[in-house]
């Protein structure tokens, strides 16, 4: 069985191989990415914004109630705020 010494110096290689390996890979990945965007020309736009229709997570959501008395609103999601609390929401429709 090997020591702990000879352990140690085999884990420190095997690091370092996977660094290797990893750096390889990464740039066998770019490189394969490069020559897509080339050929079909794509740009930074085609490639990271957002399509129509996709939902973004904590994106701005219209009102759909609104407190005739004080102009607040309410979007009817979380929390029901009081003036709209146990009441028929139907009158409060925007």
């Amino acid at each position: 069985m090997p020591s702990y010494k000879e352990l140690l110096a085999q884990r420190e290689q095997l690091d370092k191989q996977i660094k290797e390996a990893i750096a390889l890979e990464k740039a066998d990945g770019i490189a394969k990415a490069k020559l897509i965007i080339e050929q079909y020309n794509l740009t930074a736009t085609d490639l990271f914004s957002r399509k129509a229709g996709v939902k973004s997570a904590g994106g701005k959501v219209a009102p759909k109630y609104r407190n005739p008395s004080t102009g607040e609103t309410w979007t009817g999601r979380g929390k029901a705020p009081k003036w709209i609390e146990g009441r028929d929401r139907s009158s409060y429709l925007i």
